[in-house]
């Protein structure tokens, strides 16, 4: 076993758990989970059957990954976030099977409460405001904020918010890295 699980959390057969990957107290890994390498999962979460977490994922506190998830690496799912997978749950209605999927891509971060509306895909380093609701597509880059969550700017691949000049250029101020804006959307160059 070369991951290491609290002995309060609980894994069920099936799940694939890479190495290097923590569980903490009081977490439940249900059947047929993927978990990359280097993965944290944090206290009290649940990740529900079938969910997929790739290498170097971060899961905060309080946090239920359910069926129809997928998180590519380095992804951050901040404390007490919340994903949906019904659009239209009833009590009284059983809607198993018609689980809607999304996929959150490489190197997303994703605020602390905020929710995430099912079959909304969150694009490549996209950056979701704490409390946000996600009730759309999020571009690659992207940085949105309220509810229903607005774009109001553009995040580097380090988390710093990147200003474009007339040219459609950035620069981010931590790697150097450039950035180009093209059409509404942003390439790293």
């Amino acid at each position: 076993m070369g991951y290491f699980a609290h002995e309060s959390a609980i894994v069920d057969d099936g799940c694939t758990i890479g190495e290097g990957t923590k569980i903490w107290h009081f977490s439940h890994i249900m059947s047929n989970c993927v978990l990359g390498e280097n993965c944290n999962i944090g206290q009290n979460v649940v990740v529900s059957p079938d969910v997929i977490l790739g290498n170097n994922v971060k899961v905060q506190n309080n946090v239920s990954l359910y069926t129809g998830v997928v998180c590519e690496d380095d992804v951050f799912l901040g404390p007490s976030m919340v994903f949906t997978n019904v659009t239209n749950p009833r009590s009284g209605v059983n809607r198993r099977g018609q689980y809607s999927k999304t996929t959150v891509k490489k190197g997303a971060s994703i605020g602390a409460n905020a929710t995430i509306v099912c079959g909304h895909d969150i694009g490549e380093y996209a950056f979701i405001g704490a409390g946000s609701v996600v009730t759309k597509h999020i571009s690659a880059y992207a940085l949105v904020v309220g509810n229903p969550a607005r774009q109001i700017g553009w995040m580097s691949e380090y988390g710093h918010r990147l200003n474009f000049d007339e040219s459609g250029f950035a620069i981010c101020p931590e790697s150097n890295d450039k950035y180009e804006l093209i059409d509404n959307q942003v390439r790293k160059i």
